[in-house]
């Protein structure tokens, strides 16, 4: 029996997910990627009203579920007004800086279906024309979008069809290094997407009877706040987000192992499941770190402000730079995905 992920296949996985646009109430064709792959290996699927897809795979036991989510929005942005010049100012979806974008390439959605590419730039970009090019504030007063088209005023804008309210999506950059790296926008959380789409696909292919009826929830609001608040059945003890292990000073999580959070701005996680992840991590030989988000917020802590009565975990692969050029490594997603496989298959915690 293999155990093992196939990381290679994640890694490609990870590629064509990252590649569909999807900011945060633009998802549509990405759950429909996801609903394909999974309709492939014959798991049952629905959707719910928030456009969100949950996968369920029934278990031995079924007055006892689980529940696995990752999410498939992104950060992202709309169209807040068409300026006079041609450029379009922007309104962000999500939590992140301006600066996190500026230069890079991205394409508006229109409402009738069109696609056009531009940039994203300060207006003050040149240096032979502007003396305060590099000091002026990046915000949405100073950063536009250049579309590629010959649109020199509003009318022309609107002549293309772009409006307020059309969708802005940002240029993922994904390569895949020869030593292992992945590096791409958005691997929050497209990258525990991929992970849970290879678990499935190996418990699918392996025949495995889970020990519980668990559901695959696919959330597609995450990054405004409340993708997966709802939807859990009530038969659900424990809820285990998949997401992204944050990276920088003081803190553990690196890009080679999985991240368990013990705790995030919501305060700390359940610490049963906790320990039980870690002891799996530990009896299973599977590279770990428990580490503290400070400013950090994931799906099973709005599941938990909306008043469920679960048991709820988180825990992801380490990614370098969130919110902004992500990288991470493959031995990361590895070690992931392993103590996922071991995870499902395990006892529930005691209450």
């Amino acid at each position: 029996m293999n155990t093992y992920p196939n990381v290679t296949e994640t890694k490609e996985l990870i590629k064509d997910i990252v590649s569909i646009p999807s900011p945060s109430g633009y998802t549509e064709k990405v759950i429909q990627f996801v609903e394909q792959k999974l309709n492939q290996w014959q798991v049952e699927t629905k959707r719910n009203n928030k456009g969100g897809l949950i996968a369920t795979i029934p278990g031995e036991h079924d007055t006892e579920h689980r529940m696995l989510t990752a999410h498939v929005d992104t950060l992202g942005a709309m169209v807040k007004e068409i300026k006079s010049n041609g450029r379009l100012r922007l309104d962000l979806i999500g939590g992140f800086k301006y600066n996190a974008i500026e230069g890079e390439y991205c394409e508006v959605h229109t409402s009738d279906g069109q696609t056009y590419t531009g940039t994203i730039l300060m207006h003050q970009t040149s240096v032979h024309v502007y003396k305060n090019a590099g000091d002026a504030k990046r915000n949405q007063e100073n950063m536009e979008v250049r579309i590629d088209a010959q649109a020199e005023t509003a009318e022309d804008i609107r002549e293309l069809g772009i409006e307020v309210g059309d969708f802005v999506s940002f240029d993922p950059r994904v390569q895949l290094t020869g030593n292992g790296f992945i590096k791409s926008r958005h691997l929050d959380d497209k990258a525990s997407v991929a992970i849970l789409l290879q678990l499935i696909k190996r418990l699918k292919e392996e025949n495995k009877h889970l020990p519980y009826t668990t559901h695959f929830l696919i959330s597609n609001n995450e990054e405004i706040g409340y993708g997966g608040n709802s939807n859990i059945t009530s038969e659900t003890v424990e809820y285990l987000a998949v997401d992204m292990g944050a990276m920088g000073d003081g803190q553990s999580t690196d890009e080679y192992t999985v991240s368990i959070c013990v705790k995030d701005a919501s305060g700390p996680y359940h610490y049963g499941l906790r320990q039980n992840l870690t002891e799996l991590a530990k009896t299973n030989e599977i590279g770990y770190q428990l580490d503290i988000y400070p400013y950090y917020g994931s799906d099973a802590s709005a599941a938990i402000r909306a008043g469920n009565d679960i048991v709820h975990g988180l825990i992801g692969p380490g990614i370098d730079s969130s919110h902004a050029y992500e990288r991470t490594h493959e031995t990361s997603l590895e070690n992931t995905e392993k103590l996922l496989y071991y995870y499902v298959l395990s006892e529930m915690v005691s209450k």
